[in-house]
């Protein structure tokens, strides 16, 4: 087997730069010849075993030195740090960040050292920003965001009501006469006004999508794994768009999107929101939902709809001269990222926050198809009526994972009489004090906290041991 060659130019420079040495005196001291060493030092000639017994007899030097093991470490630093999203693309391989380890691994070392505290900085950043935020002083055009990012701020922050759409789709209900097959009634006006037939296919055949149109066919696909509620969710949100494609179109425009994945987002939410008012027209389920006192079973029974669309709906019930109660929701997962929020009066990030591990949408995930109520204190004495319950998504197959969500419904306390969870709690029910995200919650002795506070430092006694890793002064 052939040996491997080392080629060590730069070390080999670098050593000669420390002691002082010109390539000539250098040269001299090793036995070969000033052009030799030059060619070596350019990486146009390996190291001879006996030139390396002779370097480490001279010189002293650790042959660890010369085969490079130390700049491992270097090479691994600068690796991380150009595989970042923004310079990823800067380097065709890996070959010149080998160079520079092995040339320069002080500079290597500062290079990853810089990079650590931009990151660090960064971070730093993005609380501030979130802090500045939460006050109402978000810097927006500041900040670099992705569409999704764009949309959500949008229909997070406004209210959750679009008078036009929901107009129009009371009165599209209205002309379907559905009765109680709205599913019937849309498969007939999509057959009948635009010869499009609707069948639901297989896994194996739509293996990536919940809905597609096939405009050349004239038929609109269904995926098996949809429940009823979201077959007929799918289906109304198609009619919507064939019904009424100006008037989506207008609210979308409306909102001065800056690209158009974002406004692509935002036409697919816009939809989505017609199809729930096409589902449960608002003078309807609004008299339904006071009827009941906004039990959610009980209207996604009336209106044959999943407990999700039931929930989102109570969040739109604000139309002028007929509101409901103002609830808000967030959508998460068990590993708590962020679905969807939204509000009547627009999600309360800063009376509410919504990022307190101690909220019962996490400890829903213990209790699938439960419905957990609670009152929720905030550090300023603000209280909510929170509803939380797992959802049961898309239907998987044994060996797939799918992503679980838990919502939350929440409003505040002086609407609790109105509704059936909050005379459930009677009179002096418990208090769960929560704060608006562990970053920004100044609660000491809390048992769930899973960050330090951006606002105070950590200052423990040494002698002392506290509730949490991220104890306070």
């Amino acid at each position: 087997m052939a040996e491997n060659k080392i080629f060590a130019g730069p070390r080999i420079r670098r050593i000669r730069n420390g002691l002082g040495l010109t390539q000539t005196a250098m040269a001299e001291e090793l036995g070969i010849s000033p052009s030799y060493l030059n060619l070596i030092e350019r990486n146009q000639r390996p190291l001879t075993v006996q030139l390396i017994l002779k370097l480490s007899e001279t010189y002293e030097i650790d042959l660890a030195d010369l085969q490079g093991g130390r700049q491992q470490g270097a090479f691994s630093d600068l690796k991380a740090v150009f595989s970042d999203p923004l310079i990823s693309g800067e380097l065709p391989g890996d070959q010149e960040l080998v160079e520079i380890a092995d040339a320069a691994p002080n500079a290597a070392a500062g290079i990853s050292k810089l990079y650590r505290a931009y990151r660090e900085q960064q971070g730093r950043l993005s609380d501030l920003s979130d802090l500045l935020a939460r006050e109402g002083r978000w810097a927006g055009p500041a900040a670099t965001r992705l569409p999704i990012d764009e949309v959500r701020d949008v229909f997070e922050t406004r209210p959750n009501f679009f008078a036009a759409i929901d107009t129009a789709s009371e009165k599209l209900h209205r002309d379907l006469e559905p009765g109680d097959d709205l599913m019937a009634a849309l498969r007939t006006w999509l057959r009948k006004t635009h010869e499009v037939s609707v069948r639901v296919l297989p896994v194996q055949t739509m293996p990536l999508w919940r809905r597609r149109f096939d405009r050349h066919s004239r038929r609109l696909f269904l995926s098996e794994r949809l429940t009823p509620a979201d077959r007929l969710r799918e289906t109304a949100m198609e009619v919507c768009l064939l019904a009424f494609p100006d008037l989506v179109a207008a609210e979308v425009e409306s909102f001065a999107f800056t690209s158009a994945e974002a406004r692509r987002l935002a036409r697919f939410e816009l939809l989505r929101y017609a199809a729930h008012a096409l589902m449960m027209p608002y003078g309807a389920f609004q008299a339904a939902a006071e009827r009941a006192a906004y039990d959610i079973d009980v209207l996604r029974g009336r209106f044959q709809v999943s407990f999700e669309q039931a929930a989102n709906r109570l969040t739109s019930l604000q139309r002028q001269g007929a509101p409901g109660v103002p609830f808000f929701m967030l959508e998460v997962d068990n590993a708590g990222n962020r679905f969807r929020r939204a509000g009547a009066r627009g999600f309360p990030v800063q009376r509410f926050g919504g990022g307190c591990p101690k909220l019962p949408i996490h400890a829903a995930f213990a209790q699938p198809g439960q419905i957990l109520v609670e009152t929720a204190e905030m550090p300023d004495g603000a209280e909510f009526l929170l509803i939380a319950r797992t959802l049961e998504g898309l239907q998987a197959g044994f060996e797939e994972r799918p992503r679980r969500t838990a919502i939350l419904i929440g409003c505040d306390i002086a609407f609790r009489e109105e509704t059936v969870y909050g005379r459930h709690l009677g009179a002096r029910p418990a208090v769960t004090r929560i704060g608006p995200a562990c970053r920004l919650c100044e609660r000491q002795g809390c048992l769930a906290r899973a960050e330090p506070p951006l606002t105070r430092p950590l200052g423990l006694d040494e002698m002392v041991t506290g509730l949490s890793a991220f104890d306070f002064q």
